[in-house]
């Protein structure tokens, strides 16, 4: 019962108290169907087999492998090989962003939203912005925490949460956090956010695939959209209580 009621509740938490937005990048203020990680994913492969004088099957192996063990390739990749992050992220984000489409709507929703806006990224924040800017909602957001920002620690590692809030002077009991990954969320649930997954029926993540399986969302996400721009827009139009 204890459970229960606790579950329900976090699905009472709302936005009245939010001042700060914050958004991932990837899959969640672009359109999971752009499948820029296709693209992501095949470049770190090709870039560990140059680094590292292996066949790219066998870089394709020890990419995955470093991703679950230690939470991204590239944390993998400095670990294990002491790699210079920078060409790495260079590299694996040199894309092609033609798939990506402007998307007024939400800018016009991210616009609506009262207080700061913020994107907090695995990524690097010129793929960041290179992306953002493809969409049209640049310049609706103060600053960008990016990989390099967090010192290479990923999410959903609480200590990248932690340097992110105090990088930007977060307070996480009056800010929402808006992700296309569940396990991202659990942190800024804990930390008292508003959360808010934006998944997909398009994307083929074995994540993905286990939300579709959920009879009911996990008390870490108050919140789930495939619509982000819409959902916006009803938060900012959602009366006050």
């Amino acid at each position: 019962m204890a459970a229960a009621r606790a579950a329900a509740e976090n699905r009472r938490r709302g936005f009245d108290s939010t001042t700060t937005w914050i958004f991932d990048l990837d899959n969640t203020l672009y359109p999971a169907e752009c499948n820029l990680f296709a693209q992501v994913d095949r470049r770190m492969g090709e870039f560990i087999a140059q680094y590292l004088g292996v066949p790219f099957e066998y870089a394709r192996h020890l990419q995955k492998s470093y991703y679950r063990q230690y939470g991204t390739t590239l944390c993998g990749l400095m670990q294990v090989h002491k790699l210079d992050p920078q060409p790495f992220l260079d590299y694996v984000h040199d894309i092609d962003l033609s798939v990506v489409p402007e998307h007024p709507e939400l800018a016009k929703a991210i616009e609506q939203l009262p207080g700061r806006r913020l994107i907090f990224t695995n990524g690097s924040r010129r793929h960041a912005e290179r992306v953002a800017e493809k969409l049209g909602v640049l310049h609706l957001f103060e600053d960008i925490c990016d990989i390099a920002a967090c010192e290479y620690v990923p999410k959903p590692s609480p200590e990248a949460f932690t340097r992110m809030t105090r990088r930007h002077g977060v307070d996480p009991q009056t800010a929402a956090m808006f992700e296309d990954m569940p396990q991202n969320l659990e942190t800024p649930h804990v930390l008292g956010m508003t959360t808010v997954l934006v998944h997909s029926s398009y994307y083929d993540h074995p994540i993905q695939q286990k939300i579709k399986e959920w009879r009911e969302p996990p008390e870490h996400v108050h919140h789930m959209t495939e619509n982000l721009a819409q959902f916006l827009n009803e938060v900012a139009l959602s009366p006050k209580s």
